[in-house]
């Protein structure tokens, strides 16, 4: 599947912001079964110089400054991407290695245990205690696929929890998440690695966009789409595999891979550094456009 691509993102401020640092983290990342084309960033106020870096876990970001005055700051980004079937084979045969299997893998091999660690360990926004691993005590059985113990999990946060926009931010506790049961993808996810590395696995936050289908008979609508999230978990024998929590599906062809980190605070958007002082307003418009 062929997607278009549009990210768009508006800052408008109270006062004049005579200095800015940002850095973006959008640009899809090309894959076995993903290609990323054609992709432009047009920031206004137009910076002198746009670097491009790569971060300690492969993604690709860019640097930019500015250092006049501006009361607006538009970030404009396309690209295109194309998702295929080929290759995703991983990602839809279950494997049968157990939870005690996978668990003792990880222990004898050395080399692997260093490889995954980071991705084990409490990370920024990814940290836990016990009602994280009771709440997920039912869904990790150690004679039980591991594959299928993470499905499962997937499945009672989707089936207990409510997708609720703005009722959470980037700082919520998930222990605060779990208390209300309420929150969107970044919860989930965050929630999903929480208590899969509370049971010794590693698992990582996917940082994406999701093509959404307007309700039947209706115009899907300009900037309707959104960034999305979701979970990849190192399954021995067949690596990463990817699950997502906020819809209970097995991502696929409308699941566009922009980054990968421990959490969130590894890979958001935008974030930047500003000079200046008083309120200001953000806007998002995200259009994920098959072509």
């Amino acid at each position: 599947m062929k997607y278009k691509l549009v990210h768009k993102t508006r800052y408008e401020y109270g006062q004049a912001v005579n200095t800015y640092h940002g850095l973006l983290c959008l640009m899809p990342r090309t894959l076995a079964n993903q290609s990323c084309n054609n992709f432009n960033i047009q920031i206004t106020p137009n910076p002198s110089q746009i670097v491009e870096r790569t971060d300690f876990y492969g993604n690709k970001t860019h640097y930019f400054s500015l250092h006049a005055p501006h009361k607006e700051l538009t970030v404009l980004t396309t690209a295109i991407v194309e998702r295929t079937v080929e290759d995703m084979g991983s990602l839809f045969m279950p494997s049968e290695i157990t939870c005690a299997a996978a668990r003792q893998r990880q222990v004898s091999d050395r080399s692997l245990k260093i490889a995954l660690l980071e991705y084990m360990l409490p990370s920024p926004s990814v940290k836990w205690g016990q009602k994280i691993t009771a709440f997920a005590q039912d869904c990790f059985q150690e004679n039980m696929p591991l594959y299928e113990c993470v499905r499962n999990l997937c499945r009672k946060i989707y089936t207990e929890f409510d997708f609720v926009p703005d009722f959470t931010t980037v700082n919520t506790p998930i222990e605060e998440v779990l208390a209300t049961k309420k929150g969107v993808c970044q919860d989930f996810s965050h929630l999903a690695i929480a208590c899969i590395r509370s049971f010794g696995f590693a698992a990582r936050y996917v940082s994406g966009y999701l093509e959404t289908l307007p309700p039947p008979g209706k115009p899907k609508l300009q900037g309707s789409d959104a960034s999305h999230a979701w979970i990849s978990v190192f399954i021995p024998d067949y690596g990463w595999c990817d699950f997502d929590p906020t819809n209970n599906v097995v991502p696929g062809e409308r699941h566009i891979v922009t980054a990968w980190g421990r959490d969130y605070s590894d890979v958001p958007p935008l974030k930047g550094i500003i000079f200046s002082y008083g309120k200001h307003t953000l806007t998002v418009e995200v259009d994920v456009i098959p072509v």
